[in-house]
């Protein structure tokens, strides 16, 4: 399930008008001189310096625009740095300054935003992307407008990094980098602000072969239709799965602590669940060959957990990198040659936002690690790779097949998250599908557009795709149009899917209505229930 890590919510009382010219002038102004990517000749390369400042020039102060809750202080080594004060009684709305940032550049890149900030008595606001904020906003003609930074800071803490990923839409032009409160009271101090070239320009496509070849699959059936497992196991689950409701493929997750930073850190302890899931996947794996589906097995949970900014640990911390990949090769001792067993979905929606430190693979490094463990044991099962961006559509603009045999690459569908996450975390509802969602039209052609990124990659490099995840919230109103439209699209595609979930949180349940508070399963198949069931109603089954 996705979690944003980047929050898109509305701005009230800030708007990113019309930039004039000499504010443009004063960004070049207390933008470093001489490794400025925007003097570079050449495409933009990560690393790059886009902009940064230390506020401590009257210069680089001017840039910014002027209000009466901010001011001037000393900052976090004792110099200039920028404070934030908003009393209680003016606590609703947006408390920030802001300046310029040209984005014309960097379209297509991800940049990384970082500043050093602390806070005093910063109310908790209602809603968890508001409170601190570091935020990159801009306007977007295709994408609509953009608000980037990271949520949940409230409360009171001493000088920290602060940091960011923003995705630099192809149609960007003017942007702004926007410093204070939303929607709460108290202070918070910035200084040392910086903004970097994370990753380049997208790779270029070749174009797809004349006369392509059979694309690997790892089964032979015309599709392999699905849902996502529950959090535990029960054989009559799987029988009704698979002979009531003749879905042939599940994706069985191994998860624990989904969404919460700083767990699965003691090692010890992790091995001593992990060895517990994999007695109960064994369990699973016999029942599903009885009832006729195919299993992806999905580490769901790696060592290390996730951080705050929910980047996994596997990517800066070389000891559970090295003790994940062991953990795949466990997994492929166990489990090899297994008829029940599709594939292995390595890594669970990856998060990176920031460099992985020397020594230490990257996300899709990691990916390929973990595969070249397992291809030492076992050559011919399928392995799935996951794309950027919490294996979105998106990052998949970034993405590049790996040299490696028997691979299918996965994304994740749940796009636009107003509408499939309304009420996740925040108490948002009553947004309708199709309609006018975050600025944007949205319907079949829009998701349509959203996905092309990983049709562009299908055809260029003639592999198969799977889509792991994608759900709406069953209170959500016209999921299940969203539903239909984006199977419909899968179905177009070729690709084999999951739907997010079955029998799990009951939120994302086809048997429970559309009735928040109601959490028994409906007396009657809900609409979203018989649209998956019609299409299960077209699966073969595995031979084996």
């Amino acid at each position: 399930m996705r979690i944003p890590i980047l929050a898109r919510g509305s701005m009230q009382g800030i708007s990113i008008g019309a930039l004039a010219a000499g504010l443009f002038a004063a960004l070049a102004c207390i933008t470093t001189p001489v490794t400025n990517a925007m003097e570079t000749p050449g495409l933009p390369r990560p690393g790059d310096i886009v902009f940064r400042t230390d506020f401590d020039t009257p210069e680089s102060r001017a840039a910014w625009s002027l209000a009466p809750f901010a001011s001037w202080h000393d900052g976090c080594q004792g110099t200039t740095g920028l404070r934030i004060t908003v009393p209680v009684d003016q606590a609703n709305g947006a408390s920030m300054i802001r300046m310029p940032l040209d984005l014309r550049r960097y379209r297509g890149c991800r940049l990384l935003f970082e500043c050093m900030a602390k806070a005093d008595q910063v109310s908790q606001p209602a809603e968890v992307w508001n409170g601190v904020k570091f935020m990159l906003h801009y306007p977007s003609p295709t994408e609509g407008p953009q608000w980037h930074h990271p949520s949940g800071l409230f409360g009171t803490w001493d000088w920290q990094q602060l940091s960011f990923v923003a995705p630099i839409a192809l149609d960007a032009d003017a942007g702004e980098i926007h410093l204070g409160l939303q929607d709460s009271s108290g202070s918070v101090w910035f200084d040392s602000l910086s903004v970097t070239v994370f990753k380049g320009v997208p790779p270029q496509r070749p174009q797809p072969p004349a006369h392509p070849g059979p694309v690997f699959r790892g089964h032979d059936l015309p599709r392999l239709r699905g849902v996502m497992s529950p959090n535990t196991f029960r054989d009559e689950d799987l029988q009704v799965l698979g002979r009531e409701w003749n879905a042939n493929v599940i994706r069985w997750q191994i998860t624990r602590n989904w969404g919460r930073a700083g767990t699965d850190r003691d090692l010890a302890e992790y091995d001593r669940w992990f060895e517990g899931k994999l007695s109960e996947l064994d369990q699973a794996l016999e029942a599903a060959h009885r009832y006729g589906i195919k299993v992806v097995i999905d580490l769901h949970s790696p060592p290390g957990g996730r951080y705050e900014n929910h980047d996994l640990a596997i990517f800066q911390e070389v000891g559970y990198q090295d003790h994940y990949v062991a953990l795949w090769e466990k997994i492929a001792r166990r489990y090899r040659g297994n008829p029940a067993v599709w594939g292995y979905d390595l890594i669970n929606e990856p998060v990176q936002n920031r460099p992985s430190p020397p020594g230490v693979a990257d996300y899709l490094g990691t990916q390929v690690r973990a595969a070249t463990a397992i291809r030492a044991m076992d050559a011919q099962v399928p392995i799935f790779i996951a794309a950027a961006e919490w294996d979105s559509a998106a990052g998949f603009r970034e993405l590049e097949p790996v040299a490696l045999s028997n691979v299918i690459y996965q994304v994740h569908m749940y796009v636009p998250g107003e509408f499939t996450h309304q009420g996740v975390g925040n108490q948002r509802t009553g947004i309708a599908y199709p309609g006018r969602i975050g600025g944007v039209d949205w319907d079949k052609a829009r998701l349509r557009r959203e996905l092309q990124p990983v049709r562009d990659f299908q055809l260029a490099y003639n592999v198969h795709i799977y889509v792991g995840e994608f759900s709406a919230i069953r209170w959500a109103p016209g999921a299940v149009d969203y539903l239909r439209d984006c199977i419909e699209l899968f179905e177009e595609y070729g690709w084999d899917w999951t739907y997010h979930a079955y029998r799990e949180w009951d939120g994302w349940s086809v048997e429970h209505g559309n009735n928040r508070e109601d959490h028994t399963p409906s007396a009657e198949p809900t609409d979203r229930q018989k649209l998956l069931l019609s299409w299960f109603a077209r699966n073969m089954k595995p031979r084996d």
